[in-house]
């Protein structure tokens, strides 16, 4: 693992050039360009608040998000887009660029990985509309919880990282590893509280079992993290939280032994 993050931060300047690549490449004769990357978590947001937010008008399912729920909305869907746009694109990251993997002498994780760089970029680029949304609903706070969003995007950066090295690898020698993945974040989305709050998954009547288990998403905590920095009472709590950091890190270090273990085969393939 020490050898191949050597490889990898040797190699930094590659590993930028290429998120920059597909940066250019994703935008380019587009009119609106980057502005894309707001546009579309901005309109999936106004739908979900017209549904959520006005046909359901009465909020009592919102809990402290009830004054403020376009930006809680945006705030989980801005976290969501990163991850869905990050495991849907590494996921081809390999079959998609094979001429490069094959003449570029540089370690083949940049690949995946730089496809979880330039959507974190499209991320970050959003964070400023939250401020604003947060400053118009009277949600800044200025306190301890604002470190809940360093720790957000380090436990979804590895994360990512992990899933993007796994499902790369995999999907070049199974091509439905990319079909099966479209269903699966469809499932994700539900199950993960970007749309609602996770206070109405642990008060309902679902089986405590169920409950436990859809805690056992590391997106669940990860999510609550995002959204305490503008709600304190949003930061997970202990079963959340560590589900959080132990699967990421399962995940990344699983992730990064299967890529090393198939790279001949992936090579071969290729």
């Amino acid at each position: 693992m020490t050898s191949t993050v050597t490889d990898v931060w040797s190699h930094r300047n590659a590993l930028r050039l290429l998120v920059r690549r597909d940066l250019a490449v994703k935008y380019q004769q587009s009119v609106l360009g980057y502005f894309w990357s707001l546009i579309e978590p901005l309109a999936m947001g106004a739908i979900y608040w017209f549904v959520f937010g006005v046909l359901y008008s009465t909020g009592e399912h919102l809990g402290a998000a009830k004054a403020s729920y376009p930006l809680f909305l945006i705030t989980g869907i801005f976290a969501w887009m990163w991850t869905n746009s990050a495991i849907s694109e590494a996921t081809g990251a390999l079959t998609g660029q094979a001429r490069l993997i094959t003449t570029m002498k540089v370690p083949r994780e940049v690949f995946p990985l730089g496809r979880v760089i330039g959507r974190f970029a499209e991320y970050v680029a959003g964070l400023p509309v939250l401020v604003v949304l947060a400053a118009y609903f009277g949600e800044l706070h200025f306190g301890l919880t604002l470190l809940a969003l360093p720790l957000a995007i380090l436990l979804q950066f590895t994360f990512l990282t992990g899933v993007a090295l796994l499902l790369s690898s995999l999907n070049v020698l199974l091509r439905d590893v990319d079909r099966l993945m479209r269903l699966i974040t469809r499932v994700l989305f539900y199950a993960t509280p970007i749309i609602y709050p996770l206070s109405l998954v642990q008060n309902s009547q679902m089986p405590g079992w169920l409950k436990v288990a859809y805690e056992f998403n590391p997106l669940v905590g990860i999510f609550q993290l995002h959204r305490a920095i503008w709600y304190p009472s949003e930061f997970p709590s202990a079963g959340p939280l560590t589900a959080s950091v132990v699967g990421s890190l399962v995940l990344f270090l699983g992730g990064l032994w299967v890529f090393r273990r198939l790279e001949p085969a992936v090579l071969k393939e290729l």
